[in-house]
């Protein structure tokens, strides 16, 4: 039921996974106490956007076409990306966690970015790198499975060998660029094998086909990941992990929900609708090229052709940077 631009639910019904006891909102061995969730009771039903609050969430609600997409949020019961802890995630059913034991090179690219060309490079690197106990987990921020799968299957056609192909995902509802603010691609994260995060989100090429537009050095990349991978130098300290870690702000995860309401009702053909979110997550967030190019094609405009320069433009008068490297490139 929507009541006043607020989307409510009966207080009996399971929300968001949470099932109503006698005593507060309770998932697996986790509870919320009844008094806690009162903040979220009205006369008429559970407000699903309070409710999101308490329990980690963020919601972004279109009354006039009667949905709500969430994104994580902040609390206890909200997924966490700390030096110390580096979220783990399903996809495609591969686990961040099956490679527990192994360094990770988390690499963030999509379609819609020149980074496509970059992949065979990636796997590349999976290949001579493997061996001393790397594997490249490469992400494509593709809404859509069928924009990205072409690139992977050119990517990996030729990787043969002992340690064969890297696993190459699609994060089509944008739930792992979420947990690891990816807030443009490329964008890598390492991953060591204990879990932590040994290089926060870094913007790494593995080609130089772009380098007169992003200034970006792959030789130097390759050098800094080898230097970690063998030599178990990360080049960067503790605490420089902890200064260049980004964790979202609110404003960010607010922007992201939006951007997930915006592809559903582009999905479902309303546009309109869909445009307006768009809207909302880029004065939300309006450094966040991968919700503001990334969903472009969802609405009709071409992410190489005016609006993504236009979106250059904008960002450039603003002062905020497409690129956003890490201090010297791997040191």
């Amino acid at each position: 039921m929507v009541t006043g631009g607020r989307l409510l639910v009966r207080p009996d019904l399971p929300l968001l996974g949470w099932e109503p006891r006698e005593y507060g909102w309770c998932r697996e061995q986790a509870c919320l106490p009844r008094a806690r969730a009162a903040a979220a009771e009205t006369p008429d039903g559970i407000d699903v956007a309070e409710f999101a609050e308490l329990v980690g969430k963020i919601a972004a609600v279109d009354p006039a076409e009667r949905v709500v997409a969430f994104a994580d949020g902040a609390g206890p019961f909200a997924p966490s990306l700390t030096p110390g802890r580096a979220p783990d995630f399903t996809l495609d059913g591969v686990s961040l966690s099956d490679f527990r034991g192994r360094k990770v090179a988390l690499v963030f690219w999509a379609s819609w970015c020149g980074c496509r060309y970059d992949l065979a490079a990636w796997q590349a690197r999976h290949a001579a790198l493997a061996p001393y106990g790397l594997t490249v987990v490469s992400v494509a921020a593709d809404r859509s499975t069928d924009d990205a799968r072409p690139w992977i299957d050119e990517a990996l056609k030729d990787a043969t060998g002992p340690h064969g192909p890297h696993p190459a995902l699609v994060d089509s509802e944008g739930s792992v660029a979420e947990l690891y603010n990816v807030i443009n691609v490329p964008t890598v994260v390492w991953i060591g094998e204990d879990g932590r995060v040994a290089r926060p989100q870094d913007t790494q090429t593995a080609t130089d086909l772009f380098r007169s537009m992003n200034g970006l050095d792959s030789a130097a990349s390759l050098d800094a990941l080898r230097r970690w991978v063998i030599d178990g130098d990360p080049g960067l300290s503790d605490a420089q992990v902890r200064e260049h870690l980004r964790v979202p702000t609110r404003d960010e995860r607010l922007a992201r929900a939006h951007a997930r309401l915006a592809t559903w009702l582009a999905r479902n053909d309303r546009a309109d609708a869909a445009r307006r979110h768009l809207e909302t997550a880029a004065a939300l967030a309006p450094h966040d090229v991968a919700i503001r190019r990334g969903l472009m094609p969802l609405t009709g405009d071409d992410p190489f052709g005016d609006a993504y320069f236009a979106l250059r433009d904008e960002l450039t008068r603003a002062g905020i940077p497409l690129y956003r490297p890490l201090p010297e490139g791997g040191r």
